[in-house]
């Protein structure tokens, strides 16, 4: 995928909901909750790991920045966090994008396990 297909890479300027110098965050357009959100680079790269340190740096800060919105916004009892890297792991938009997900007591009968879940057989691990 070149900058030129990428849906992240032309986002309109009403879908930006925070920025930074280096990185975006939107909201997801197909939300797993309320307030899931997604944080991207500006500049078109596929992978986590070849992001500058400046990246880094700005994705931490936008990240600590819009859970304490969403925190505030919408009273999200906790968050998930992930990135899909590489097609092996889901990554389906070759372009890095974190996920920011709010979640809410009672939005799962029973939430532990988190992300263990997308192998159902190995998620329960406790007694």
């Amino acid at each position: 995928m070149s900058a030129s297909t990428c849906p992240f890479c032309s986002l309109p300027l009403e879908r930006i909901v925070s920025r930074t110098a280096h990185i975006l965050a939107i909201r997801d357009g197909f939300p797993i909750t309320l307030g899931h959100t997604l944080l991207i680079p500006r500049r078109h790269v596929a992978s986590l790991f070849d992001l500058t340190m400046v990246e880094w740096v700005e994705l931490g800060q936008l990240l600590t920045e819009v859970r304490a919105a969403l925190s505030a916004e919408l009273q999200a009892d906790g968050f998930n966090i992930g990135v899909n890297e590489g097609t092996a792991a889901g990554q389906t938009v070759m372009h890095v994008h974190l996920h920011l997900i709010p979640r809410y007591h009672g939005d799962q009968p029973d939430p532990r396990g988190g992300i263990r879940w997308i192998f159902p057989d190995k998620a329960r691990y406790w007694p």
